[in-house]
């Protein structure tokens, strides 16, 4: 119980160090994920035209929609961890 009351009572500037690697953990889980759902977006896909080779163009398309959405959401979680990083 001492040691959780001890790491409570921490300095400010430790504190802040915390908070900006938490902040730097979750860019590189965010940029983990969105790596993960393209490469997941692109396996289906590519699984999707080697079954029906004419449906190739309307897949690509729709690949590319939802890879753009991803790296979106994925820009932004970033630079909320980059603002987080920087300004607090």
């Amino acid at each position: 119980m001492s040691e959780l009351f001890l790491v409570l009572q921490m300095s400010p500037e430790v504190s802040a160090q915390f908070i900006k690697l938490g902040a730097a953990f979750t860019a590189v889980m965010a940029l983990f994920a969105a790596t993960w759902g393209i490469s997941k977006i692109a396996k289906t896909a590519l699984e999707g035209i080697a079954r029906q080779p004419e449906t190739a163009n309307d897949l690509r398309q729709a690949m590319i929609v939802s890879a753009a959405l991803i790296e979106g959401a994925t820009f932004f979680a970033i630079l909320i961890c980059l603002l987080i990083l920087f300004v607090v």
